[in-house]
């Protein structure tokens, strides 16, 4: 009676044991599996962008192809602004760089090379058709005559404020792009201030100093203490101005993602 009783505590208890070491197997199978689905999981994240084929882009790329035109007309005039030496494109052109951080945070580095390369055959394009406006034969009269003199000699030098544009916007651009993309594909939807500035920064000195140096013969700066000036304040003003922008250009990037059903799709895709 005894043995009997202890034989069957005995296979009672073994059996427990074998229960339990069985949940235990399986919790640690669930723990190993559970872990190597987080680590694939965070191996295979990717940020997010949207298809740009939509509204919101063509928006951004129109705006910035505005911009740089205009950018390159207003160039073409020296500004003194006390001790700063400056040109007349001097408050329009970081707004380019401002869409071109909009485009690059939701649609890509594709999307934002195709509106910077768009920018330039824009800005090339102008150049061509006040070629064609100079070239075309005016009239006579003393009016007409002062006229035309006059907007040749504005409009006239105008490729090289647009090569140094092109140049500068071109490099600076892509720097600024490339620097965007490879934070965001660190950071994913956080540290989008710091992304800002980052890239902010090394693209406005990338074309700054490039734009500086092709553009300062037409602006009318003859020495290199003037186009010291030129550069570094026109580097400042252009980088304060942009960070000064970058309350606006976050809430205007939170509210085109919210609005984009492709960038949306693929937030709620990578977060789950």
């Amino acid at each position: 009676m005894l043995s009997s009783e202890l034989a069957r505590v005995t296979e009672t208890s073994f059996g427990c044991g074998r229960h339990l070491d069985g949940i235990s197997q399986h919790g640690y199978h669930f723990a190993v599996t559970s872990d190597s689905s987080s680590r694939r999981s965070s191996a295979t994240i990717r940020p997010t962008y949207a298809d740009r084929g939509s509204g919101h882009y063509d928006i951004l790329l129109t705006l910035m192809c505005v911009v740089v035109i205009l950018s390159n007309i207003g160039g073409s005039k020296g500004v003194q602004l006390g001790p700063i030496t400056t040109d007349g494109g001097f408050f329009l052109f970081p707004l380019a760089y401002v869409m071109g951080d909009i485009t690059t945070e939701i649609y890509g580095i594709k999307a934002a090379r195709r509106a910077i390369v768009m920018g330039f055959i824009c800005a090339i394009l102008s150049v061509l058709c006040f070629w064609a406006i100079i070239a075309l034969p005016g009239f006579t009269d003393p009016y007409s005559v002062a006229h035309d003199a006059a907007l040749e000699m504005s409009l006239g030098p105008l490729w090289q404020m647009v090569l140094a544009g092109a140049c500068g916007f071109l490099a600076g651009q892509f720097t600024n792009s490339v620097i965007m993309v490879r934070l965001k594909a660190k950071w994913l939807e956080r540290g989008l201030v710091g992304r800002l500035m980052g890239s902010t920064g090394a693209g406005e000195a990338v074309d700054t100093v490039i734009f500086c140096a092709i553009a300062a013969p037409v602006v009318g700066i003859t020495s290199f203490g003037q186009w010291c000036n030129y550069a570094f304040f026109g580097f400042l003003w252009k980088t304060l101005v942009e960070y000064a922008c970058i309350p606006i250009t976050t809430r205007i990037i939170a509210w085109i993602k919210k609005r984009e059903p492709t960038y949306q799709e693929r937030l709620a895709a990578a977060q789950h």
